[in-house]
């Protein structure tokens, strides 16, 4: 692919990471019930219709079907066309960052994983072990093949983000009496921490509470909830490890930068 113009390597990366997220939508319905991934074949959730292959064509088929199971005529949720397209541009985002190499190979997975994760803590509330915890492992491993990230700095990841979200919530239970942060997040940010090394989780925390503090309140003021509302935090912690993943190096420079000018200036 790289002798390809490119573009066209481009329009190609889009669509793996588009068939990509078709999978990822099974794993998201599938995982919290405890289901195999692999099989049965996909088919509607309400009447139980075969998907054949032309309607699991990601993107297309959803306009193709308008959005509508053929067996049924129920509505086909947007989760599935979303999924898909962010796997693309995602997959599109990780190929120009990195290109073809061990990169991809490492960061493609991790990504991957992001995605499972924040749809099904969006929906379920919940962060499955086997997301999280193989996705240590895997981070660790991949640490040292990593040409940006040594394994003991992948090692410390895991202690510092488990670590820290950890003393948080126990913190938050000891003073309130009550859970303010579940296990799942805890692993969440320490496999986080594997991938991206111990000096990103400080990035990602502060990333994660700014976004999730204003959808908080955006929440509160629009009265969709009241001041006890649980809200999914994993999707603020995948989000922001996205970020520091493509641009943790331009932020971190960046507030250096701000934070000399600042104390040089003495403003």
């Amino acid at each position: 692919m790289t002798d390809m113009p490119q573009y066209l390597a481009g329009i190609l990366v889009f669509i793996a990471g588009a068939c990509v997220g078709s999978f990822l939508n099974v794993c998201i319905c599938r995982l919290p019930e405890g289901q195999s991934v692999v099989s049965p074949g996909s088919a509607c959730p309400r009447c139980g219709h075969r998907i054949s292959w032309w309607e699991n064509i990601p993107l297309l088929s959803y306009l193709i079907l308008r959005a509508k199971c053929r067996g049924c005529g129920g509505r086909i949720s947007m989760q599935y066309p979303l999924v898909e397209a962010l796997g693309g541009i995602l997959a599109l985002v990780l190929w120009n960052r990195f290109g073809p190499g061990i990169e991809l190979a490492i960061y493609a997975p991790f990504l991957a994983s992001l995605i499972v994760i924040s749809f099904i803590d969006l929906k379920h509330q919940i962060i499955p072990d086997v997301l999280s915890l193989s996705g240590i492992i895997l981070g660790l491993f991949c640490s040292f093949f990593n040409p940006h990230l040594e394994w003991y700095d992948s090692f410390l990841g895991v202690i510092v983000g488990g670590g820290i979200l950890y003393a948080i919530a126990a913190g938050y239970l000891l003073i309130a009496r009550k859970e303010g942060m579940g296990g799942g997040d805890i692993k969440l940010l320490a496999m986080i921490g594997a991938y991206l090394g111990w000096q990103a989780v400080f990035l990602v925390i502060f990333l994660s509470a700014v976004v999730g503090s204003a959808v908080g309140i955006a929440i509160l003021a629009l009265r969709k909830g009241h001041r006890d509302s649980a809200i999914p935090y994993g999707p603020f912690l995948s989000g922001a490890a996205v970020i520091t993943l493509f641009y943790g190096h331009e932020i971190m420079g960046w507030y250096a930068n701000f934070l000399t000018q600042t104390i040089y200036t003495g403003g």
